[in-house]
């Protein structure tokens, strides 16, 4: 008998015969003798609608009462699926991140777990019931509620596996595991039976919508097997086949080192570049620039720094296009004449692409094919920036899909 932990994402409890359906899959599982928790998203549109009624009051809502009407949809998921179960004759029950307790810092509509209490959640499934907890929410040292973010509930997720030594974390989505590219851009896209954590934290940082990032991170710092898989097939399929079903995101020494140099290419749309121009070439120019940025909580990406011309150089970095405006008045009003800058530019109309893969550690010629491949292509690289394990250039958003086509080609990631 194992401890499983089943995240269920808002499509997956997008209604009511949804939400039996993801009953019946977990009574399927609980019926093999597996101890089982589940947490589950707000149904699909809730936390939008939510957030779109909090907005339609002020146009800036305060983060501390946003958290508390956002957190509503995922009780409601909680209280619907523990019926759903109750009502094929299992014991369940539901709790809110603040009951278990998740504990977060405070910083409210993007909060950190910082512990979880387990015990509570083992006195249940030792008494045979099956847990479930909402995702995306916990409670800070002063028990307000708070939420961790858009697709905090991957996190969730992932966190309570690692405090209850889970055997593994399934992921239940709407698409049927992780795939080279976005099938929406690439029709040849090929599903991958096994991903490692690296590779699927920098799909993940680089636009991949299968995971969210933190999660990532989560199940790599706590070596939690966590697998993608899909929600939508019929939930009464044989148990062994379900199991084995999706991408498992495991370790590098896990897999086959004869794998494909490349494993996928990587995509984000939501990318905005800007630079400042004539900036003094002197020591701490750089935390003078992007200090500020970081105190209004906007998170920078990739960053270039040119050489030095008569003691003055330009500074470029990309941040979310949803944050752009708001980093833009943050230079002209706190950074621009501190620093005694030229002027400040930018661009809200670009695009990352990335190829990935742990392979790239033992071939070289990586860099040189994509950019042959992107030169073929007359795309024009704005931005280079790599790692041990991708290479991702900035280009206009208009060349991205061409881009993606093209590179996946180039590496062949079609091929079985």
């Amino acid at each position: 008998m194992a401890l499983i932990v089943h995240k269920y994402g808002g499509t997956s409890m997008g209604s009511t015969e949804r939400i039996k359906n993801v009953a019946k899959r977990v009574a399927k599982w609980h019926d093999a003798g597996h101890q089982i928790v589940v947490v589950p998203s707000a149904m699909s549109g809730e936390t939008n609608r939510i957030i779109g009624l909090a907005k339609e009051i002020s146009a800036q809502p305060d983060p501390r009462e946003l958290d508390m009407i956002a957190s509503t949809g995922e009780q409601v998921s909680v209280g619907l699926l523990a019926i759903a179960l109750q009502a094929i004759g299992k014991q369940a029950v539901s709790y809110a991140g603040w009951q278990v307790a998740i504990k977060t810092d405070s910083a409210h509509t993007k909060a950190r777990i910082a512990s979880i209490d387990e015990a509570k959640v083992k006195a249940d499934l030792d008494a045979g019931k099956i847990v479930i907890i909402t995702g995306f929410q916990g409670v800070d040292e002063l028990g307000n509620i708070t939420t961790l973010g858009r697709g905090g509930s991957d996190t969730s997720a992932v966190a309570v596996a690692a405090a209850l030594k889970a055997q593994e974390c399934l992921i239940y989505t709407d698409v049927d595991g992780v795939y080279t590219t976005d099938p929406r851009v690439v029709s040849d896209a090929r599903r991958l039976n096994t991903v490692t954590f690296e590779e699927m934290l920098e799909m993940a940082s680089l636009g991949s919508k299968v995971l969210q990032i933190r999660s990532v991170e989560f199940a790599g710092n706590y070596r939690m097997p966590t697998r993608v898989l899909s929600s939508l097939t019929d939930p009464l399929i044989p148990l062994e086949e379900e199991a084995n079903s999706g991408t498992l995101i495991s370790f590098e020494e896990d897999t086959h080192m004869e794998q494909a140099t490349i494993t996928g290419i990587a995509f984000n749309r939501d990318e905005a570049k800007i630079t400042v121009l004539g900036v003094p070439d002197r020591p701490g120019i750089a935390y003078q620039i992007l200090g500020p940025v970081a105190d209004a909580n906007i998170e920078v990406d990739m960053i270039i720094q040119n050489q030095s011309v008569e003691g003055k150089t330009d500074f470029t970095f990309t941040v979310p296009r949803g944050e752009y405006t708001k980093a833009m008045d943050v230079l002209e009003n706190s950074v621009k004449a501190h620093i005694g800058a030229g002027s400040i530019v930018g661009d809200s109309k670009v695009s990352k692409v990335s190829v990935v893969g742990v392979g790239m550690r033992s071939h070289v010629g990586i860099a040189s094919q994509m950019f042959r491949t992107l030169s073929e292509e007359s795309i024009n690289i704005q931005m280079i920036s790599t790692s041990e394990i991708k290479i991702s250039v900035l280009i206009d958003e208009k060349y991205m899909e061409l881009a993606v086509r093209a590179l996946h080609k180039a590496f062949g990631l079609e091929s079985a």
